[in-house]
């Protein structure tokens, strides 16, 4: 007890103090994941959106695909990522293996599957009556589409989030296609799993304490823009009802 106690305390001295190596895993597991973030939610939204709206034969099959493509097991999408990045493989010219971009390719890869999905889900969640009011005033489908996607942006919101969290908090894909190369592909998560296994747990614990401030900073910022966004909905309407 008393060790885990004494790495605490030096763990937040590494904090406290800037210590570099940890600023700088710190800083490219948030670089790493919110470049994959980004690119995944231009693809995700769009292409939710598109599955949601149009109707077409397999769309089931589709939904269902994506749905189980949720759980797929991390290191089962290093090891494809693996053969396609290596020398031998398709993409091997491109050198992107063991490199933060190969790592953004992977994160990007491991979170589309579910931002698409909650996208799916998120569309799907609002009221058939909003969408049956519109056409019948007379609104066309581009603008029926727009009104949707407003009242399910909480709840898309609220998937890219996911993905994110998804994103920072895996290992599989950043072993296998970073590396875990110091000051080069070290991430927070591939660093606390080798120093925890040679005894640096001061060390892993600043790296977790990070990692779970980073999830907490995110959370209160999505609520912030959450509220935000209530009550900018609520003004629209009028104001909340008493």
């Amino acid at each position: 007890m008393s060790e885990i106690i004494t790495g605490f305390f030096q763990a937040i001295h590494l904090i406290i103090t800037l210590n570099p190596e940890v600023m700088q895993i710190a800083a490219l597991s948030l670089f790493i994941s919110l470049a994959a973030t980004i690119i995944a939610a231009v693809i995700s939204i769009p292409l939710g959106g598109l599955i949601y709206f149009k109707e077409f034969r397999g769309k089931r099959v589709i939904i269902v695909l994506i749905q189980t493509l949720y759980s797929v097991p991390t290191v089962v999408v290093g090891l494809v990522l693996y053969l396609l990045l290596s020398r031998s493989g398709p993409l091997g010219v491109f050198g992107l293996l063991f490199t933060p971009e190969g790592m953004v390719l992977g994160q990007t890869v491991l979170i589309i599957p579910i931002m698409t999905g909650l996208v799916i889900a998120a569309l799907g969640g609002v009221d058939r009556n909003i969408s049956d009011t519109l056409i019948s005033l007379g609104a066309t489908g581009f603008q029926t589409i727009v009104q949707i996607v407003r009242e399910a942006r909480l709840a898309i919101l609220s998937a890219v989030v996911l993905g994110f969290g998804r994103a920072i908090s895996e290992v599989g894909v950043a072993m296998m296609i970073g590396g875990n190369i110091r000051d080069a592909t070290r991430v927070l998560t591939t660093a606390i799993a080798l120093q925890t296994g040679i005894g640096d747990f001061p060390f892993s614990i600043a790296l977790g304490i990070i990692l779970l401030l980073i999830a907490l900073v995110v959370v209160i910022i999505m609520n912030l823009i959450t509220s935000g966004l209530s009550f900018e909905s609520q003004a629209v309407l009028g104001g909340p009802r008493t």
